[in-house]
Order: structure tokens, then sequence, then C-alpha cells
């Protein structure tokens, strides 16, 4: 575990806010800048507005569903928007496919073929989705974790690798990151939505087993906002998904807070 931390945002963000905060999350010492995908903006563009604004961090989308987007069309965007492939790193999930785990095994090898010169990183939550991305992937991306079940799914993700006798892929996973008086009811409007969004998500709360707006970082103090992260060691690369308004002064205030020490 190298405790690095990423910044993520939601896709679709303003490039005069994207860019910006790039550059500022470079400065602050974060090496990567993650995009979620959904079917109102892509993932990749706004990845192609933080390239704009960084020289070296890596760029993560997370994640790209496989029921929405075929793996010669991510490629094609990928040339569309001329992405660094050396920078990238490609989450992939199963979405709403009916059978996930079949669906990301028989996808790994169109994955490969289709787009070359990038690390592909499988969304992972269940033991068995773990243990495939430590078989086959370059890397796992959990969601909706708390600490103490990283430390377990990041055991799943080493089995699934040690099996395949290979070395273990690199973990990384959103923590959901909000600071300031209103940091609790950011973090549980957000927790909110996931939590009854589809199948996969309402098994992934009930294995947390936690209270209602209590998953992710609340910190109403932005100075304690590092401590808490910190918590999350058993991720290689803890993706700060900052709360906040879709605003550059919003954003970088979270940043900071959270930015490596």
């Amino acid at each position: 575990m190298s405790g690095a931390r990423g910044y993520g945002v939601a896709a679709g963000l303003d490039p005069d806010v994207a860019t910006p905060l790039a550059a500022r999350c470079e400065e602050l010492g974060y090496t990567s800048m993650w995009a979620n995908d959904h079917p109102a903006a892509s993932g990749l563009e706004t990845l192609a507005a933080f390239a704009d604004g960084s020289a070296a961090m890596q760029l993560g989308v997370g994640v790209l569903a496989i029921d929405r987007h075929q793996p010669v069309s991510i490629n094609e965007k990928i040339e569309e928007l001329g992405l660094d492939r050396s920078r990238l790193l490609i989450g992939v999930g199963a979405g709403f496919s009916e059978k996930p785990l079949t669906a990301m095994r028989e996808a790994h090898d169109a994955l490969r073929e289709a787009i070359p010169g990038v690390k592909l990183v499988l969304a992972a939550m269940g033991p068995k989705m773990c243990a495939l991305a430590g078989s086959s992937y370059d890397g796992a991306f959990f969601n909706w974790v708390t600490p103490e079940y990283a430390a377990d799914a990041r055991g799943n993700v080493e089995a699934g690798a040690a099996e395949a006798g290979r070395p273990a892929p690199r973990v990384y996973g959103y923590v959901r990151t909000s600071v300031g008086a209103d940091a609790e009811t950011r973090l549980a409007k957000e927790e909110g939505f996931y939590r009854d969004l589809h199948d996969g998500y309402r098994r992934q709360f009930e294995r947390l087993g936690q209270p209602p707006g209590t998953v992710g970082v609340a910190a109403e103090n932005p100075d304690d906002a590092d401590g808490m992260l910190n918590a999350y060691e058993a991720l290689d690369t803890v993706v700060v998904r900052g709360l906040a308004s879709a605003k550059l002064e919003a954003m970088d205030r979270v940043a900071t807070a959270a930015a490596p020490r």
C-alpha cells in the first residue's frame, strides 16, 4: 500500500472547472484524476479536460459499463480525444448485466484486444469479482467500502492473483469525501442515491451493514479529512470522490483538505 491519492468527480464537469482543478490537484500531490461515466456524460471526455491541465498524473475513468460501451467504441473514443494511453486507467464494470461475473470474465480478452496500451481496472465489490480482478486485470476498483471491508476485499484480490500465479494488481477505490458544515448532509445524500440504484449496490450495502449516511468521510473540520482517509490503508490509491458543488472553489476546498500529506 503506497498511500497515493487520486481525485474523482462526476463526468460532465465543465472543462473550465476540470482543467484548472487537475492542475491544482497535481500541485497538491495527487497522482491521478478520475471521472465516473453515465448516460448523460462521457467520463473519457472529462479525462481529456484533465489532460489539458496536467502533465504527468494518471487519468482514470471509474467506470465504463460494458452493457453500454463496446470495447471497440471505447478505443475509438480514446483515439478521437487524443488521450495518452500510457496515462490511462480504464475502469470497466458489468453495469446492469444479468450475470455480472460471467460478463466481466468473458469481456476480458475482447477488452485487451480492442484497447491496447492502457491499464484495465475492474470494478469489484463482491468476493468473486475481486478474485477475478486479481487473476486477470491490471487493477481492482472498489466503490462504497469501509476501511474494514476494503481490507477483506483486498485479500480476495490477492487470493485471485495467487491462484493465477501472478503478482497482485493495484487496488484503487472511491472514498466519498465532504468537508465543512454540511459534510454529513452531502455524504448522506450521495449515499442515499446509490443504496437502491441496482441489485449490485443493494447487496454491497447489505454486506457493509452500516447505518445510512456513514460510508465515506464527512469532515466538518477540514483538518480532520486527511486522518479519516488514512484509515483506508488497504487501498493502494485512495480516490477522493469530492462531494461539492461543481465550482472550482468548492472542489478545490475538498481537494486541499484531502490532499496527501
